[in-house]
């Protein structure tokens, strides 16, 4: 971790680095761009301004970012509190807290990736406290990995920045429509459903396997690791009553969440019903309206609900600034001819075997660079569409290879773990041994199921 502190700066910086690298590629060899320097640079600016503020992709950064928020708004709900409870008391080994944190962590972020990364974060916190104030022995540093294990699986899930947007419908065309020929436009789908994606055989195998070996491996290193140290901070401090006075009151209402909650998962409900089939339900939008709700029955009132997005929030910041960036660096790629050169050098070297493989070490080493699912589709994405449609390779299992090398090496990229970090009072070398771990295992379990479907 003191590695990738020294040699990569804070994600934003390599946000506008990779800008400035982009825009020097371009000008030196994009086929599409005028002849003289002035022009080049008139051109490549103009575009990448075009980029940046692109409608479309500010719809699809404000959906990703509601995902997250949401997400971490249900995580700190009394409902999921009270469901930690239940196992804190039980856990009283490392190997079978380890295995118990990991087995929940990973379900949750199945189904989201924000609720996963602070309910794993608050499950090890509380196993942590619980140790310590009873003296019994726990080696936290594995407890916090086991905490941390959701952002490995997080892509292949429902909230998977990816696998969402390509089921909305018309966006597959679009992101790359005016880049490929016209035989070629016709067999892009309209959209890719949830049944080819995170329903399908290779996925359910994958989610199967993860929620086996990962606790499986996690309770084999809690058994043959040595106990540690419990060093926190007090407590989880939960807020002070206050005397409310006037309109307040309504803000504190109790029920005021519940009855609202209930009325946004019955138009779920009723848009659920008027779905052509039940897969086209699961629409960015419909996933964050079936959140939105869920969160507000969780918190009951909307005193509580506001506070915890409030929190929420500070940690979707550092996310929110780069998609811009990221979009203007895809509209370089695509409008200047790079996107087209380079699916056509990618598909020279690569067969219906290898392009998958390519593909998941790609999007890991991507990920180390732009620790941002969406932001890594919106400049990936394009490339990966148009060499799958050239190599004939289905584009949903492309799209899947991309998912699970990003989600891979978030075990070793410190930007995920930061609000981990500042729940458990760790630092990330100690957190890192064992996350590395995870990592290699999920790369055995992503590889197989890329080599045999």
């Amino acid at each position: 971790m003191e590695i990738f502190k020294r040699a990569l700066p804070a994600p934003f910086t390599i946000a506008v680095l990779l800008t400035f690298l982009t825009f020097i590629i371009a000008f030196f060899f994009a086929p599409n761009i005028g002849n003289s320097p002035s022009e080049k640079v008139t051109q490549i600016t103009l575009i990448w301004e075009r980029g940046l503020w692109n409608n479309s992709m500010m719809v699809f950064a404000m959906q990703m970012m509601l995902i997250l928020v949401l997400g971490h708004t249900l995580a700190l709900s009394k409902p999921v509190d009270q469901f930690i409870n239940l196992f804190v008391s039980k856990l009283n080994t490392t190997a079978k807290a380890a295995a118990i944190i990991t087995f929940f962590t990973v379900l949750t972020g199945l189904f989201n990736w924000g609720l996963a990364l602070i309910f794993g974060a608050v499950f090890a916190r509380k196993t942590a406290d619980y140790a310590k104030s009873h003296n019994f022995p726990i080696n936290y540093p594995i407890i916090g990995a086991a905490g941390y294990s959701g952002l490995m699986v997080w892509h292949g899930g429902i909230s998977g920045s990816s696998l969402i947007k390509i089921s909305e419908p018309g966006h597959l065309i679009n992101l790359v429509g005016s880049h490929i020929s016209a035989d070629k436009l016709n067999s892009i789908p309209d959209v890719i459903t949830f049944n080819s994606t995170v329903f399908s055989s290779m996925n359910i195998t994958v989610c199967a396997a993860l929620l086996l070996l990962l606790p499986l491996v996690m309770y084999v290193i809690g058994n043959y690791t040595k106990p540690s140290k419990v060093n926190t901070t007090a407590p989880i401090s939960k807020p002070s009553a206050k005397i409310l006075k006037g309109a307040e009151k309504l803000d504190h209402f109790k029920y005021g969440g519940l009855l609202t909650g209930l009325f946004i998962i019955a138009v779920g409900v009723l848009k659920l019903i008027k779905a052509k089939e039940i897969m086209h339900f699961f629409t960015p939008n419909n996933i964050n309206l079936v959140l939105l709700g869920t969160a507000l029955i969780f918190h009951g009132s909307f005193f509580k609900f506001l506070k915890a997005v409030e929190q929420a929030i500070g940690g979707a910041a550092g996310i929110l600034i780069q998609f811009p960036l990221y979009f203007g660096i895809m509209g370089i790629i695509n409008e200047s001819g790079l996107l087209a050169m380079t699916g056509k050098a990618i598909a020279g070297f690569s067969t219906e075997t290898t392009y998958p493989l390519f593909t998941f070490f790609s999007a890991g080493m991507v990920n180390l660079l732009v620790p941002s699912g969406g932001g890594q589709w919106a400049i990936q994405g394009p490339l990966i569409i148009k060499t799958a449609l050239e190599l004939g390779i289905p584009v949903e299992k492309s799209i899947m290879a991309m998912a699970y090398g990003d989600q891979l090496t978030n075990m070793i990229q410190p930007f995920w773990a930061l609000p981990l970090l500042a729940v458990t009072r760790l630092k990330p070398q100690h957190i890192l041994p064992y996350s590395m771990i995870l990592m290699i295992a999920g790369t055995l379990i992503y590889i197989s199921a890329l080599l045999i479907f």
